[in-house]
């Protein structure tokens, strides 16, 4: 809706600012005490790349995604709703952990991290060490595409879902069911949930070849062990959102 209102009224708005009016969206209309994540990729998108992207600066460096992966997103189908979940608190344990801290998350060094947070109360704990630890595998995982390790880069999806699970305490049975059958999976370099969690989506990097052994063997044991029915998409990604005329 921002970019039409935007191409109606002529503004050249940037990719940046479609993406707070939309994170203004979120925060004040729904209820969702978001980030910028979403918004800045759907604005900002670039076709056959990551985003490797700077939330203080709303600033966006492409990452060449590597032509040998499929990225297959697989939905649990377990319906959620961030407004009533636990989204907003875990927001503000983060922020309350800064307070106390005196400098944002981000900027202490996962190596320091304990230290850091050994004098939080526990409720902080574990999520201002998942935020810090988070930082630096992101920055990995993007140098890692850049490279070609894949390897590397599924070693820090995994890691970085651990971590979900175990310190920020976002997945659940279902996101956990469905990652764990995916890292058995045959062709997978690496698997996580993606998005907010409590119920949602995970994303795969699979050997292209190896897709359909992929979305059926952990489409059949998801079942098994959940009763529920997975759907599987293989997506890639686009350039950002702008009009589009025929």
């Amino acid at each position: 809706m921002a970019v039409a209102f935007d191409a109606l009224v002529g503004a050249g708005s940037t990719a940046a600012e479609l993406a707070l009016i939309g994170q203004s969206a979120e925060n004040d209309f729904i209820g969702v005490a978001c980030g910028i994540m979403d918004q800045l990729s759907i604005a900002g998108g670039v076709a056959g790349h990551a985003l490797r992207i700077d939330c203080q600066t709303l600033t966006i460096t492409p990452v060449q995604f590597p032509a040998e992966i499929a990225v297959v997103v697989a939905n649990t189908n377990q319906r959620r709703e961030l407004s009533d979940s636990a989204y907003n608190q875990r927001r503000s344990a983060c922020e309350a952990a800064q307070e106390r801290l005196g400098m944002r998350l981000v900027d202490i060094p996962s190596d320091e991290v304990e230290t850091a947070v050994r004098d939080l109360p526990d409720d902080l704990r574990p999520r201002a060490r998942h935020v810090i630890t988070e930082q630096a595998r992101v920055w990995s995982f993007a140098d890692a595409l850049e490279r070609g390790d894949l390897v590397a880069a599924g070693d820090l999806m995994r890691a970085s879902h651990e971590s979900l699970r175990d310190d920020f305490e976002v997945t659940g049975p279902a996101l956990d069911a469905l990652v764990e059958a995916a890292w058995q999976a045959p062709g997978v370099m690496g698997a996580r949930m993606t998005g907010a969690g409590f119920g949602g989506c995970t994303v795969n990097l699979v050997h292209p070849d190896a897709v359909k052994a992929f979305t059926q063997r952990v489409g059949d044991v998801y079942r098994r062990s959940t009763g529920l029915q997975a759907d599987f998409y293989v997506v890639g990604s686009a350039d950002g959102a702008r009009e589009v005329t025929s």
